[in-house]
Formats: C-alpha cells, structure tokens, sequence
C-alpha cells in the first residue's frame, strides 16, 4: 500500500484510524457524536461509544482480552523482530522506527499470535495492532502468520485472526511484498490439513493486507464501519474521475456486494466466533 493510500485512509476517511484521531483531539472523544468518555468507562464498553455505536481502534492485547477466556492465551514467537536488510532511510533509518514502536507499544511487531481458548473451544490466535507502524506487514508479520497456520495444522485448531493494516510495509520492499504469496500459500496449507480460518476484519483493512490472507477465511466477519479496500476512497475516485458511493470500500458496501459474511457489532463478536467453532470443532 502506497504512501498516498494509507494517507487517504487516516485522513479522509470519515472513521479515524488508530493513533489518528484528529489534531488536538482527545482519544476517548467520540468522532461520530462528540461523546467524551473516561479510558476505563470506554473499555468497559469494549470500546464502542454506547451512544452511536461508534467502534473505536483497539490494540492488539485489549482484542485478545476481549475475546480470549481470562488466562487462556498463551503467547508465542515472541523472539521475532523484524531487520534492514534494506538499510532504508526515509526522514529517519527503518531500524530507528522499529526501536520506537517497539517502545511506544510494547510489543515486538504488528502481529500477536498464540493459543487461546474462547468460551472454553481451544483454537489459535493471530492478532493485528495497528499502532505498531500502522499495522503494516513486514517479514515478522508475514513469518508469525505462516506460523500461526502450521501450530493451527499441527494441532487440529481453528485459526482466529483479526486484521488491522494499512498494508505491506513500505520500508522492506520487495520482502515485504513476498509476503502476500507466502501467508496466502500458508492458508492454503492449512485447509489442505483440514483446518479453519476465521478471519476478523476491522478498521482499517486495506493494502496488500485485503489481498492475501485477510480475504481467505472460511468465515469472513467484520467490524461495523471497517474500511476495506484495497486503495483508499480518494485515491480510486482520483484513478477513475467517478464520484464514489459514501459508503465506498466500507464494511457495509462490501456486505452488500457479497465480499464478506457477516457484519459483527464488537458486543456480538466474541459469543460469533465461539459459535463459528463449535460448527468447525469437526473440521
């Protein structure tokens, strides 16, 4: 995904993006309504404005919580961290960004993967959190997912992931694009050993993060206003010199025009997926 699109995406789309919500305001403050809330009443409400319904960003460990059984999650590959193979210097070096990241989030990249259990059905979880570089799908992204498959193959499990990227990571380049074919071929294999994907798509997913694994679930589910295109609405109405629906690329759209399955309020989507594997629990 271009510089340009996820731009498009933090900016002009009517949901703000994760660490994004506009210029001097207040993250806890509702962009839909201008409801104020305090962090834990917000939390306690899964993160969705009880007054309009808007879902705001949630990091990668709050999800887990959200829909892992107290105590289940079992983390894994932890050791990963992404390298410059590149050298790459945009306005500062790509190892000073990770460094960075990896402080202001506390995690080693933009993917979380382990085990878990949800409403006591054993299955594998791999987790995006947008606040680490935008979620963006570098080579450790690309490694734990294929990862997350063969532990979900090996063991019989369902997969659960959650998506929420601004695409493939611009600062790897051709390595992070090879990543595309790489986690698709690891869905693949995974359904080769009979096992499941459920996949989760929040706000935003776009770039080549739409085009590989994240469109490949048995069961594709998403959050309710998720941006999901490929290229952000501006930049496709740029290319085409046609005016866009307002919902262009939104979850809802994409439900219309039959992409996805279903579109899952935040309340809604833990007791969903435990109920997706109970029907794959043969699978």
């Amino acid at each position: 995904m271009s510089a340009t699109d996820r731009i498009d995406v933090s900016i002009e789309h009517k949901r703000a993006a994760p660490d994004d919500q506009g210029a001097g305001a207040h993250p806890n403050t509702c962009p839909a309504c201008g409801s104020h809330y305090r962090d834990e009443e917000l939390s306690r409400h899964l993160r969705v404005c009880p007054q309009c319904g808007h879902h705001f960003p949630v990091r990668g460990p709050e999800r887990i919580a959200q829909l892992a059984d107290e105590g289940s999650f079992e983390e894994d590959e932890t050791h990963l961290r992404s390298s410059d193979p590149l050298a790459f210097f945009d306005l500062k070096p790509y190892s000073e960004r990770l460094a960075e990241a990896e402080i202001s989030t506390g995690l080693g990249d933009a993917m979380i993967t382990g085990a878990a259990a949800i409403e006591g059905l054993p299955c594998r979880l791999a987790v995006m959190d947008f606040s680490f570089m935008g979620g963006s799908m570098g080579s450790v992204v690309g490694e734990k997912f294929a990862r997350a498959c063969e532990h979900a193959a090996e063991d019989g499990l369902p997969l659960v992931s959650v998506s929420a990227s601004g695409g493939a990571r611009m600062q790897e380049g051709i390595l992070a694009l090879m990543q595309l074919p790489k986690t698709v071929c690891a869905v693949e294999e995974l359904h080769d050993a009979g096992g499941v994907l459920i996949s989760v798509l929040a706000h935003p997913t776009t770039g080549g993060l739409l085009a590989s694994f994240a469109s490949l679930g048995d069961v594709l589910l998403a959050e309710p206003g998720a941006l999901m295109s490929f290229a952000g609405p501006r930049v496709v109405a740029q290319t085409t010199r046609e005016k866009l629906p307002d919902d262009f690329g939104l979850a809802e759209s994409n439900l219309r025009f039959g992409h996805i399955d279903q579109i899952v309020p935040r309340a809604e989507l833990r007791p969903t997926v435990a109920r997706l594997l109970r029907l794959f629990g043969g699978a």
